[in-house]
């Protein structure tokens, strides 16, 4: 006997929005429109003859959706995990993960023997970009990315509590005492994160110490890894993140400056797809990457 099925797309538009109570985050989730959701859940509902959501100032479950959302959202778990792994890469030992390029270089390469000291059979892979990747079409089982932790549909731990701090090579830093010497030096700006809002630039840094109107000397680099380098060869002062040079300020390449530090609500977050945690390889780099952290 045939299965009496809803339509899929259907069914993955209710679960999203059944979870996020919002069609606006579950299009975001689903990479569609808003109004393509709320089609997909007309279509449902059509086909249920009955209300799945009330449709007030705030979105809530009506019984029958409340109802279907916990075996709706168990069946597309199966689904997808049965489809995960029917794909090569997930019955191999290859483990493929996304990083930003600073912090494949700066943090997670030095630490990598480590890893594979404790699991020689995990065929690692690291692809260093900045572009986020997209589970859904390609094979990539986990990523390391950064910003504001705002990824919906995908398991999310902050790796590090971030914060901004000044440093320079030692020789350079011993010329240094206060906020005007530091202003007199050659700055080294990272213009990726400063276009993109997540860095102050050196003139408003500065301008937080009390350091105004001064004739800056910048050089300007495209990513923090080259800015971070031109530091540590002695080119001028570099503001860091304090995960990118935490190896160098222990074994005295960079010296951090002036005791200052600045919060930051941004950070490194560890990102992945919940069904890839069911794969052991996956499972495995997640535990030894959460325990890294936590010592660094």
């Amino acid at each position: 006997m045939p299965r009496q099925l809803p339509p899929l797309n259907a069914l993955r538009a209710f679960e999203a929005a059944a979870r996020h109570l919002s069609f606006a985050r579950a299009a975001e989730e689903l990479h569609v429109t808003p109004a393509a959701i709320s089609q997909q859940i007309k279509l449902l509902e059509d086909y249920l003859g009955a209300p799945l959501f009330l449709r007030g100032k705030k979105l809530a479950l009506a019984d029958a959706a409340a109802a279907m959302l916990p075996p709706v959202s168990e069946a597309l778990d199966l689904v997808e995990f049965a489809m995960l792994k029917a794909r090569p890469n997930a019955v191999s030992n290859i483990l493929v993960i996304t990083s930003p390029p600073a912090f494949a270089a700066r943090w997670l390469i030095p630490r990598l023997e480590n890893f594979q000291s404790q699991y020689p059979d995990i065929d690692l892979r690291v692809d260093a970009t900045k572009r986020p990747v997209n589970f859904q079409v390609e094979d990539v089982d986990l990523a390391i990315r950064f910003g504001a932790g705002n990824y919906p549909g995908l398991q999310v731990e902050r790796l590090m509590a971030e914060a901004i701090v000044p440093v320079a090579a030692p020789a350079l830093a011993a010329t240094i005492r206060t906020a005007e010497d530091v202003a007199r030096c050659t700055l080294l700006e990272d213009d990726w994160h400063i276009e993109n809002g997540m860095f102050p630039d050196w003139a408003t840094w500065l301008t937080t110490l009390g350091v105004n109107n001064a004739a800056l000397r910048t050089r300007h680099f495209g990513d923090a890894g080259l800015t971070l380098q031109a530091a540590t060869s002695g080119l001028g002062v570099a503001l860091a993140w304090h995960s990118l040079v935490v190896d160098d300020l222990k074994n005295g390449r960079l010296t951090h400056l002036l005791d200052q530090s600045t919060p930051s609500t941004l950070g490194y977050d560890l990102v992945i797809p919940p069904n890839r945690l069911r794969l052991p390889k996956v499972a495995a780099f997640r535990s030894w990457l959460l325990t890294q952290t936590a010592t660094a």
